[in-house]
């Protein structure tokens, strides 16, 4: 099935939306080529977070295990409060003073566990063997370094929405807010204040971008290849998707009035 907004994404997109009912889960809207292996980019943040939540479940770790440069725990770096910049050699800020946006961060997290381990050998024995993502590896870094395809995208989604993998208090504590008073920026988007996070994936808060009118508790993120999942857990409903076509101006538009048009087709058929 088809909707006449897909038809405003250049490239080549494929789209996934989704309901739960009952623990059922209901593909109500599916369009492009799901089976096509693509880069999520930072939509990998949303497999990183998932394992570490199995970390979290399995007590191999804590939220507040202090692991990074200068005192930042697992939290923090994960939440985009530990004070590092984005890559490797930017400014640092004081811990929990500012949400800056850190891919270094996030990797900085996963070498903490991983140990003698490789980060494509956690995530594929935490998520992606357990979840049945076939399609599915780390060919980069972690924070943004999974190719798979949008079917296995949409198994990551359901994970959330259920959940699958990991304990629902666990789930409900990552896509809480951490430090929710924090101001920061959302790559491509701008500065909000305040700039809600969740442990791993964004929460939308009052934010006006991406996530259009979708509820406040809204969590998901999105990736410099033109990916994104969006997901509310209260009302059981994500969209997930990925392009052909890099992030830019285009989804900058685009995205807002799209991403309302399919909560709505989630929420009505």
């Amino acid at each position: 099935m088809s909707s006449p907004l897909d038809d405003d994404w250049p490239g080549s997109p494929a789209i996934v939306v989704l309901r739960v009912r009952d623990g059922v889960i209901e593909r109500v809207h599916a369009s492009g080529d799901l089976d096509e292996v693509r880069p999520w980019a930072s939509v990998s943040k949303m497999a990183v977070a998932l394992a570490f939540g199995v970390e979290i479940d399995w007590g191999f770790h804590t939220y507040s295990e202090t692991v990074g440069p200068h005192g930042a725990n697992f939290a923090n770096l994960l939440s985009h409060s530990s004070g590092l910049g984005l890559e490797e050699g930017d400014p640092l800020v004081p811990i929990a003073t500012k949400r800056v946006y850190s891919n270094v961060g996030v990797d900085f997290a996963v070498r903490a566990i991983v140990g003698e381990s490789t980060a494509a050998e956690w995530l594929g024995h935490r998520v992606f063997e357990p979840l049945g993502m076939t399609t599915t590896t780390l060919v980069d870094r972690p924070s943004s370094g999974v190719n798979g395809s949008t079917h296995d995208m949409a198994t990551l989604a359901v994970s959330w929405l259920r959940p699958d993998g990991i304990a629902s208090e666990t789930r409900d504590r990552l896509i809480r807010p951490y430090l929710p008073d924090l101001a920061g920026i959302v790559p491509g988007f701008g500065r909000f204040t305040p700039c809600p996070w969740g442990i791993g994936p964004e929460v939308r808060g009052d934010k006006e971008h991406w996530m259009g009118d979708w509820p406040t508790a809204s969590f998901g993120h999105f990736g410099q290849s033109g990916s994104l999942m969006l997901l509310n857990a209260d009302e059981g409903i994500g969209v997930v998707a990925t392009s052909t076509e890099p992030f830019g101006s285009w989804a900058v538009r685009l995205w807002p009035q799209w991403t309302s048009a399919m909560r709505k087709l989630a929420l009505t058929l």
